[in-house]
């Protein structure tokens, strides 16, 4: 038995390296039975990695398309990563993963997970990583209701560039209480928090997104988890995630959600057991 589903895929109307339908088929060959797609959504003031309007209006109908191709054998699913500050319009799509990849600091928009990071926190924060990833997680912990998400989006994605702590120490009580302030605000919402393994493919970190210290605090606080690749090549759409399950086993959770639901009908959580995985 395994993971059988992902929720977080980008294709080359964005930032992904394979089509949309390479990556159906590449997902129908892993004997994958649901598929959803999430494209950047439209942020005005940074195009290099989201749709424009114009393709975002391609991707949904290349998506439809390919919901009626692979009925029967693959249910897909197009939905969109939102970042906080995205203004894509979201009537119509299926579902949404609620992410945060700047902060705005001082009029200038900084990016989280881009190769700017350390010049942004020098010229922003003066080199104070733990006052940078305070004003993110601030974000984060309104974050799910700012885009409406049914997904939480890579919630520690600060620590990106931090693999071996050689940036910042994440045992820090200032990056803690942020953390978990955050967790907080967001348990109650009942959306998922995803456990996402695509820095890992990209070669960033060893280790999925959120960390164990994290992930042990929302299953403390009852919150609910989801297992996704953060997929930006077909080959990559279940990437570890048997390691993403040994670090959820790890951390106490029994179970982990998928999106479900039939056709034109909303989605909804569904609940399966982890310990047969």
């Amino acid at each position: 038995m395994m993971v059988t589903s992902n929720f977080h895929t980008h294709t080359t109307y964005c930032d992904g390296k394979s089509t949309a339908e390479e990556t159906v088929l590449a997902a129908i060959e892993k004997g994958m039975t649901a598929l959803g797609f999430s494209g950047h959504a439209y942020t005005p003031f940074d195009a290099s990695y989201c749709m424009s309007l114009e393709d975002t209006a391609k991707y949904r109908a290349e998506i439809n398309r390919l919901k009626q191709k692979y009925a029967g054998q693959i249910d897909i699913y197009c939905g969109l990563e939102m970042d906080y500050f995205s203004e894509a319009d979201t009537n119509g799509f299926d579902f949404l993963i609620g992410s945060v990849h700047y902060v705005k600091k001082n009029g200038a928009f900084l990016s989280v997970d881009g190769c700017a990071f350390q010049e942004n926190v020098h010229c922003g924060y003066h080199g104070d990583y733990y006052a940078f990833a305070e004003d993110y997680f601030a974000l984060v912990s309104r974050v799910a209701e700012k885009t409406k998400a049914d997904i939480i989006g890579h919630f520690d994605l600060i620590t990106k560039f931090n693999e071996g702590e050689k940036l910042f120490s994440e045992s820090n009580p200032r990056y803690e209480k942020a953390w978990d302030a955050a967790l907080r605000a967001l348990i109650p919402s009942g959306k998922p928090f995803e456990i996402n393994t695509g820095a890992m493919q990209r070669g960033y970190r060893s280790s999925p997104y959120p960390a164990v210290p994290i992930l042990k605090k929302i299953q403390e606080y009852g919150g609910k988890i989801i297992i996704s690749s953060d997929c930006h090549q077909a080959d990559a759409v279940d990437f570890a995630f048997d390691t993403a399950i040994e670090f959820a086993k790890k951390s106490g959770f029994q179970s982990a959600y998928t999106l479900a639901g039939a056709p034109k009908a909303p989605l909804s959580l569904s609940e399966f057991s982890l310990a047969r995985l």
